[in-house]
């Protein structure tokens, strides 16, 4: 199938985070009808991790996830781009990824694998269950795919993902002296956040806190006994300093309930590709058995989560390339780098 058509194919099928066994059969049926060797890794009842393979011993993987962010934004094109939910993240990766490895398999490279994860955009879960799967041992270099405008990142930050919660005391609104309004307190210890210095390094920059939900209260006329906010911090540093940190500015006045965190991570370097650092989190922290991690692909994260996204049809052509060589490169250069990760 042609590079557009297969990303518009993909776009087609809804897969938002939690709903991705549509697509999953989707990519098992396409690939097993080229002649690859499929497995659907279960994850839940209604997800399942794809993972094809050409031989028993794949040196090197190309991998990215199926899910995508809400809503559903079904596929539309012009000349230069396609637009939709998944264009740039990541369905029209997964499209550039396979286009590559049939090239490559044309050329007689048969040292490839491909693993397409569920649920990346919430909490990797599809990358922990596959972690310890018996093919992770037998590989080498694993490039993952997100948008990050065909440079190849070589280093990416962590996330941690958190909600702070309060608790008060109910009354009537119009004797709030016999209550004690959590959401006061909240919006207390929010304050006292964006206001904390947080850790800096020098390779992956500042650390970044985003107040993303608050939540609180019963009704306009009562005082309300619970408020929580969710954050999501970006991280240049291990979690430790930066829990501290939170734990310092919330003393007493409320308690932390961690949903998810990933480490920040420095990425293989090679040479003859440009070069940067990301923001975002990928599905790399959860993921390493599956040998040195690299990370690259087309379109843009500032376009990725919103109603415009986009993927421009250039940047998939050149994507193709990209893998093409940077594959080549791994699999007849050891010398291609050393991967390091931070802890």
């Amino acid at each position: 199938m042609e590079l557009f058509s297969l990303t518009k194919a993909l776009m087609s099928v809804p897969s938002t985070s939690g709903e991705e066994e549509a697509v999953g059969f989707w990519l098992r049926d396409h690939l097993q009808s080229l002649g690859w060797t499929v497995e659907l890794q279960p994850v839940s009842d209604n997800q399942s991790n794809v993972i094809a393979t050409l031989n028993d011993t794949p040196r090197l993987w190309l991998s990215t996830h199926m899910d995508t962010v809400p809503p559903y934004i079904p596929p539309t094109e012009d000349d230069e781009k396609i637009y939709g939910r998944g264009a740039c993240d990541a369905k029209g990766i997964i499209a550039a990824q396979i286009t590559a490895a049939e090239q490559l398999r044309k050329q007689g490279v048969t040292d490839i694998g491909l693993l397409y994860t569920v649920e990346e955009e919430r909490a990797s879960t599809g990358a922990k269950a596959v972690n310890l799967h018996p093919l992770a041992a037998k590989c080498e270099y694993m490039i993952n795919g997100e948008p990050t405008d065909n440079d190849l990142a070589i280093g990416s930050k962590g996330s941690f993902r958190l909600k702070i919660k309060t608790k008060g005391k109910a009354a009537h609104s119009a004797y709030p002296e016999m209550g004690d309004s959590a959401i006061l307190t909240l919006l207390d210890i929010l304050d006292d956040i964006r206001q904390t210095k947080f850790p800096h390094d020098d390779f992956f920059g500042d650390t970044t806190v985003n107040i993303g939900v608050i939540e609180g209260g019963v009704a306009l006329n009562v005082i309300p006994p619970s408020a929580e906010a969710s954050l999501l911090i970006r991280l240049t540093t291990g979690r430790e300093p930066v829990e501290t940190a939170l734990q310092n500015v919330i003393r007493d006045r409320g308690e932390i309930e961690v949903l998810s965190c990933s480490e920040p991570v420095k990425l293989l370097e090679v040479a003859g590709f440009k070069q940067k650092v990301v923001r975002f989190t990928t599905d790399i922290p959860h993921l390493p058995n599956w040998g040195k991690p690299l990370l690259l692909g087309p379109g843009s994260i500032l376009v990725a989560h919103t109603k415009n996204e986009f993927v421009l049809k250039k940047d998939l052509h050149d994507a193709v390339s990209l893998y093409l060589n940077l594959v080549k490169k791994l699999l007849n250069d050891e010398s291609a780098g050393n991967a390091e990760r931070k802890t």
